[in-house]
């Protein structure tokens, strides 16, 4: 079991950055590829970034690349989430996520085993 929370959310002008971070805890997060995901209101869950367990491996949606960065802290158990010029299209809950297995597959929604309760990012235009 890995126990995962989310924090660094909040409301941002457009243009502007937020990061967010993602505790991770219980067994062995390490172990895990890492993903973060966002659901705007009414509209389906989708993927945003993974970062591989090894932290040399990165992907990330097209709508955020050259934005967004993900980075890792295995010794702290903490994933992070920097988005830089932001826009209102990003206005979103931002859920952190964990799997195992392959990394070809971390923007497959279903491929992941643990979840974080979310944090709203805002951003105003």
């Amino acid at each position: 079991q890995v126990q995962l929370e989310e924090s660094g959310g909040g409301l941002v002008q457009a243009g502007g950055s937020v990061r967010l971070s993602c505790a991770a805890s219980g067994r062995t997060p390490g172990a895990y590829h890492m993903a973060w995901f966002r659901q705007a209101p009414g509209k389906e869950r989708v993927f945003v970034g993974a970062v591989s367990r090894y932290p040399t491996l990165t992907k990330y949606a097209d709508s955020v690349k050259g934005r967004f960065t993900i980075s890792r802290d295995n010794a702290k158990n903490i994933v992070y989430l920097q988005m830089k010029n932001l826009k209102p299209e990003d206005t979103a809950v931002y859920y952190c996520a964990a799997k195992t297995g392959s990394f070809l597959r971390v923007g497959d929604i279903s491929e992941y085993d643990y979840w974080g309760q979310g944090t709203q990012v805002t951003v105003s235009s």
